[in-house]
C-alpha cells in the first residue's frame, strides 16, 4: 500500500496530542503503463531508527511523543518501499528454506519482485523490519486464531507487516487507520466504531477480527488468497474488473471470469489492469512471510519472548478516564494508553458503558476497586445540556472546571454564545493532557473548481477577476492574456479556483454567477 510521511508529527511534538501518519489505501484507479519484467527499485532508503522503549514510569504524553517518533521511522521505511521505479538488475539472494506455510509461498518465491523485496527487507529496511517483527510477536497468536477460525491461512498475519509494521497508531493521508489500515466506511461495514471519542480501527483485537472477516469475504469472492490480498489493497471492484478484462476476448469487463487461482494474480500483474502498488503488494507479502518464518536465516535477531497483547477488560461508566483505571490497576497511564489506542481522548465515550482493556490478570481486582468508588469519583467528563442564558464562564464556575478546557473540548463552545439544548462535555480531570481532550476540527481538504466565464460587453480582466474571486495575474496567466489585451464580448475564459472543504461543506464566500459554468476537478 502507498505510504507517505506523517504530516501531524510536528504538531504532536508541540502539543503532544497528534496522531501518527502512515499512508494506506489508494484513491481512484489510474491506467498504468505496461509492467517491466524486472523488479522495482526503491528511491529512498529506510533510516536506521530504534524503537523507543516503554518504561513503567512513562506518562501518556511521553508515550505519545515516543509513538510519534517511532511512527516517523515506520513512515520513512514504508514510504521508500512504495516509491519504486523499474530496475535493470536483480539482487542475487538465494531462497533456501525449510519452513512451511499455509499460504502458497513456495510456488511463487522465485518471482523477480519477491526476490527484490527480500533484498529490500534484509538490506535497506533491515532495522525497521526487525522492529516490526518484535511488534508482531504481541499480536501474532491472536491474529492466527482469528484467521484460522474463518478457515483462512494463519499466514495472512503477515499482511499487517506490510500494511503498518503492526502499528495500531498508523494513519494514512486517506485516513485509513490501525494495524490493518481500514478506511472509515469499510471499518464500519465490519463493525468498527469511528467517532470523535473512539476509533476502533486502532484497536488491535477488534480490527483483527474485522480484517479476518473482510479477507474471508474477499477469498470467497475470488477463490484465491492472493487475489483476496490484492483486493484488500486495491478494492474488490478494481481486481474484479481487471480479471474480467483479462478473460473477455473483447477486452471488456466481464463479471463471469474464468481466470482464478493464486497464479491469476501474477497473470494480472503482467498487465496494465492494476496499479503498480497492487502488483507489488503480494510479492511484498510473500517476501515478508519468508523472512518472518525464519528471521535468523535472513540476518535478523530471533524475536524475544513477549507478553501477548492483553485480552482482559473491565466495563466502566461513560466518561471514565484512563488515568483512574491506571491507578486502580497499579500501572502507568502510558501502559493503559498502549492497551487502549482506540480511546482517542483517553476517556470512555460519555453516556454509555464501555470496556477498558487492562493488564493481563488484573481485571477482577480493577473491577472490584472501581465498583467501590462513588459515581462522582469515576467521572473525568460531565455531560451538560445547555439551558437558555448559560455561558461557558458560568458552567466553568458551576463545575469547578477550566473555561478554556471546556472550549477546547467542545467546538460548539468556541463561539460567542451557547445555544440552548447543546450538549457539552465538561472536563473535570486535569491530569489528562489538554491536547488529548480537545475536540478536533472537521477535516479540511481542498478541491479545484474549473469554471468557464463568458465575457460581457465592457468587462475588463480586473472586473472579471474580482467577480470570479481570483487575482488579475492568475486570470491572465491561465488564459495567456498579455497585460494590454482587450477582451471582447462572448469571449470564453477559464477560471481555476481552489476551494477549502471543511467538514463536508464547501468553505468559500464567493457567489456563483449565472454566466459561469462550473465543474469540479480532482
Amino acid at each position: 500500500m502507498t505510504r507517505r510521511w506523517l504530516p501531524g508529527l510536528m504538531a504532536l511534538l508541540a502539543a503532544c496530542g497528534g496522531r501518527m501518519r502512515v499512508d494506506a489505501h489508494p484513491g481512484s484507479a489510474v491506467p498504468e503503463p505496461a509492467p517491466a519484467v524486472v523488479p522495482p527499485t526503491v528511491v529512498a532508503t529506510a533510516p536506521r531508527v530504534t524503537t523507543p522503549a516503554l518504561r513503567s514510569g512513562d506518562t501518556a504524553v511521553s508515550f505519545q511523543l515516543k509513538a510519534a517518533l517511532d511512527s516517523a521511522a515506520d513512515a520513512a521505511a514504508l514510504d521508500s518501499l512504495a516509491k519504486v521505479t523499474p530496475s535493470a538488475s536483480l539482487p542475487e539472494l538465494p531462497i533456501e528454506t525449510r519452513a512451511t506455510w499455509d499460504l502458497n509461498i513456495a510456488s511463487f518465491a522465485d518471482q523477480p519482485r519477491v526476490k527484490y523485496y527480500l533484498d529490500y527487507f534484509t538490506g535497506r529496511a533491515h532495522d525497521r523490519f526487525q522492529v516490526w517483527l518484535h511488534r508482531m510477536a504481541r499480536f501474532e497468536g491472536y491474529a492466527r486464531e482469528q484467521f484460522i477460525a474463518h478457515k483462512l491461512p494463519g499466514d495472512f498475519v503477515y499482511l499487517a507487516l506490510i500494511e503498518s509494521g503492526f502499528s495500531p497508531e498508523a494513519v494514512s493521508r486517506a485516513r485509513a487507520a490501525g494495524m490493518w489500515q481500514f478506511m472509515v466506511g469499510t471499518g464500519r461495514l465490519y463493525g468498527l466504531r469511528v467517532d470523535p471519542w473512539l476509533d476502533e480501527r486502532r484497536d488491535p483485537l477488534k480490527s483483527t477480527d474485522a480484517a479476518a472477516h473482510h479477507l474471508d469475504d474477499l477469498t470467497a469472492r475470488f477463490g484465491s488468497h492472493y487475489l483476496a490480498a490484492a483486493a484488500y489493497n486495491a478494492g474488490a471492484g478494481r481486481v474484479q474488473r481487471g480479471l474480467g478484462q483479462m478473460s473477455s476476448p473483447t477486452g471488456e469487463d466481464d463479471e463471469s471470469t474464468s481466470i482464478a487461482g493464486d497464479g491469476a494474480f501474477f497473470s494480472l500483474a503482467d498487465t496494465r489492469l492494476i496499479r503498480d502498488e497492487t502488483k507489488n503488494y503480494v510479492p511484498q507479502l510473500i517476501a515478508a512471510a519468508i523472512i518472518a518464518k525464519e528471521p535468523r536465516r535472513y540476518g535478523f535477531d530471533a524475536v524475544a519472548s513477549v507478553t501477548p497483547f492483553s485480552r482482559d477488560s473491565v466495563i466502566v461508566d461513560g466518561g471514565t478516564g484512563l488515568d483512574l483505571i491506571a491507578r486502580l490497576a497499579d500501572t502507568s497511564m502510558a501502559a493503559l494508553r498502549d492497551l487502549n489506542p482506540s480511546l482517542l481522548r483517553l476517556i470512555t465515550p460519555p453516556g454509555e458503558a464501555y470496556p477498558v482493556r487492562v493488564p493481563t490478570g488484573t481485571a477482577v481486582r480493577v473491577a472490584a476497586a472501581y465498583a467501590a468508588l462513588a459515581p462522582e469519583a469515576r467521572r473525568a467528563i460531565a455531560v451538560h445540556h445547555v439551558k437558555a442564558g448559560e455561558t461557558v464562564t458560568t458552567l466553568a464556575r458551576r463545575y469547578g472546571a477550566s473555561a478554556d478546557l471546556i472550549r477546547s473540548a467542545n467546538r460548539s463552545a468556541r463561539g460567542r454564545s451557547l445555544a440552548a439544548g447543546t450538549v457539552l462535555y465538561v472536563p473535570l480531570n486535569t491530569t489528562i493532557p489538554a491536547a488529548l481532550l480537545r475536540e478536533p476540527d472537521p477535516p479540511r481538504t481542498t478541491r479545484t473548481v474549473v469554471r468557464t466565464y463568458i465575457v460581457r460587453a465592457g468587462e475588463s480582466a480586473t472586473t472579471i477577476a474580482k467577480r470570479a474571486g481570483v487575482s488579475v495575474a492568475t486570470l491572465r496567466n491561465e488564459n495567456h492574456l498579455v497585460a494590454q489585451a482587450k477582451l471582447r464580448a462572448g469571449q470564453r475564459l477559464t477560471v481555476h479556483r481552489t476551494l477549502i472543504v471543511a467538514g463536508g461543506r464547501r468553505a468559500t464566500t464567493a457567489k456563483r454567477r449565472p454566466t459561469m459554468k462550473s465543474k469540479a476537478s480532482g
